[in-house]
């Protein structure tokens, strides 16, 4: 149950962060000057309703993991899960979130830029972590 609980996680917030990374991010910029504060900040609430719960239920359940691990599931799995985790944490914290902040001011090209250029980073690891996950499933699932 707790596999199945974190792949459903993982795998959710690897199509969010796909869907943002090419469709929702690029299309930042072609939002009117007049209304793009407005967007931002709905962007910024509409989107924690969405990925907040999610990274969540994923960070405790890639602990709970490393804690206690499914039968099968080699530890070293869950320790690379985790540490993908709190890398995406980490930029999401670090970079992310600042760059939102940033652009609730209104639109900046460079902060635009940045933001999809560093997206890719947290793209790159929540793809890891869906194959890890898949990985984990048929370590945990095989008879």
């Amino acid at each position: 149950m707790l596999l199945s609980i974190h792949a459903a996680a993982t795998w959710l917030m690897f199509g969010v962060i796909l869907v943002v990374q090419r469709v929702h991010y690029p299309l930042f910029r072609y939002v009117r000057t007049a209304d793009y504060e407005d967007f931002q900040a709905a962007h910024m609430r509409r989107i924690t309703w969405i990925v907040g719960p999610a990274m969540t239920v994923e960070l405790a359940t890639a602990g709970w993991i490393v804690w206690a691990p499914p039968p099968g599931v080699p530890p070293w799995m869950g320790w690379a899960g985790l540490a993908l985790v709190l890398a995406i944490w980490g930029t999401t914290g670090l970079v992310q979130v600042p760059l939102h902040a940033h652009l609730t001011d209104g639109f900046d090209a460079t902060a635009h830029r940045h933001l999809v250029v560093t997206n890719w980073l947290r793209t790159a690891a929540w793809a890891l972590r869906a194959g890890l996950v898949l990985w984990m499933l048929g370590h945990g699932l095989a008879p």
